[in-house]
């Protein structure tokens, strides 16, 4: 027998959500088949079989969380293909009572059919629990109608059922609770429950963790489309034939970005205890929206790459964000970061550090305004607002409106970013 266990993951990962078994007790694995897919903070991750053998049981649920050194699953690598399916798992179906436990459990349910009580014993099979959390109750002598479920469906887990055991009795206290607040909701305005995702909690705590430890202030600025729009228009269908991917306002921002970090270093920066921490080098992370919620791969070495190296990586870690095909390490160590509300339609908005980068810059829509030419015109110009957000603590007011200002003469004229490369 094989025990699968969860790997290391990451250095600051230490747990997991089971998020897919991608095989079944029972199927037949070769060795490399990916056996269950497990959602951590950042990324989804594989877990595969290191031998060939059938699948004969599962430890883990789907949703239940499992720390590294886990084991989650045995393999039988004895077993051959085709024989799975005479070997029953746990997880997938309940075992027959030996005839003494059946009597045993009669006995126990006496009192209750004495009493009357014959409610109680038809709703045994409305409590939601997998074979294997029942008979864990069995052992552990536990009513389950007494265990508080976590689940969003009221599923009965093993961990259930142990925090029942622990908290003495105080599941059963929790669940009364539980109902007397679904009775408050109103039953013509109806409402649904969703837990959250192991990625949108850690979204939510990292925003917050940024807005309490950092003294976050934004500034704002606008720009004048008009000179990239039209070099974009020249040169766009001869790029895309050289380099066979399309000419985007990515590269020209990332590009901006890049020549005003190196005028404004202490926003390349990070805070270290008492220590700042510069950065000589650019790898600029940029924002994906995905239906898992929010991501940030890196571009390394932003500087050291062209407009079709920057355009081309963005969208290979876009097409990975989107496939759950991020590794880790796509998504650690950037410097500075760029978000694009703008492809949503946002106008205006003040993005959230991402920690423990000491700045992030905010694009928005490009929408047709008028503008001041002298004295005596106006014309309407494609305009964007643009938004750096930054951490006070180590950037002062002059660095972040000139790092800004800066973001804004490079778009402006785009042409300075070819000549500063």
């Amino acid at each position: 027998m094989l025990e699968v266990k969860v790997p290391e993951l990451a250095e600051s990962v230490t747990e997991g959500t089971v998020a897919e078994w991608l095989k079944q007790p029972g199927d037949y694995v070769e060795k490399g088949d990916d056996i269950v897919e497990l959602e951590t903070d950042k990324v989804n991750v594989e877990i595969s079989a290191e031998e060939s053998g059938v699948l004969k049981e599962t430890k883990a649920e789907e949703g239940d969380t499992v720390k590294v050194g886990d084991t989650i699953a045995v393999i039988d690598t004895d077993a051959s293909e085709g024989s799975g399916s005479e070997a029953p798992s746990e997880t997938t179906e309940e075992k027959p009572e030996p005839k003494e436990e059946k009597k045993e459990a009669e006995q126990k349910e006496a009192p209750k059919e004495a009493s009357g009580s014959s409610d109680e014993s038809e709703s045994d099979e409305r409590v939601i629990a997998s074979p294997a959390a029942r008979k864990y109750a069995r052992e552990k002598g536990i009513d389950l109608h007494a265990v508080s479920s976590r689940d969003p469906l009221g599923r009965v887990r093993k961990e259930d059922i142990d925090a029942h055991q622990a908290g003495g009795g105080k599941g059963s206290a929790e669940k009364k609770e539980s109902s007397s607040k679904e009775s408050d909701e109103n039953p013509l305005k109806p409402v649904k429950r969703e837990k959250m995702s192991r990625r949108r909690q850690t979204i939510a705590k990292r925003l917050v963790e940024a807005q309490q430890t950092a003294a976050m202030l934004t500034t704002f600025n606008e720009v004048d489309m008009t000179n990239l729009l039209a070099l974009r228009k020249r040169w766009k269908d001869r790029f895309q034939e050289n380099n066979d991917v399309k000419l985007g306002f990515m590269s020209f921002f990332t590009k901006a970005v890049i020549g005003a970090l190196k005028q404004y270093p202490y926003v390349n920066a990070e805070i270290d205890g008492d220590e700042v921490v510069l950065k000589d080098f650019y790898d600029i992370g940029v924002a994906v929206s995905t239906d898992d919620g929010l991501v940030v791969p890196v571009v390394r070495d932003a500087d050291r790459l062209g407009f079709a190296g920057i355009e081309k990586e963005i969208g290979s870690l876009a097409t990975k964000a989107q496939n759950k095909k991020l590794k880790l390490d796509d998504l650690q160590g950037g410097t500075f970061t760029i978000t694009n509300g703008g492809v949503f339609g946002s106008l205006w908005s003040t993005p959230i550090l991402n920690s423990p980068q000491v700045g992030i810059l905010g694009m928005h829509k490009t929408q047709m305004r008028p503008v001041a030419i002298d004295n005596e015109r106006f014309e309407n110009r494609p305009m964007m607002y643009i938004a750096l957000s930054y951490d006070h603590r180590i950037i002062d007011g002059k660095d972040a409106v000139g790092f800004l200002v800066k973001v804004k003469e490079l778009i402006e004229d785009p042409e300075q970013l070819l000549l500063e490369g």
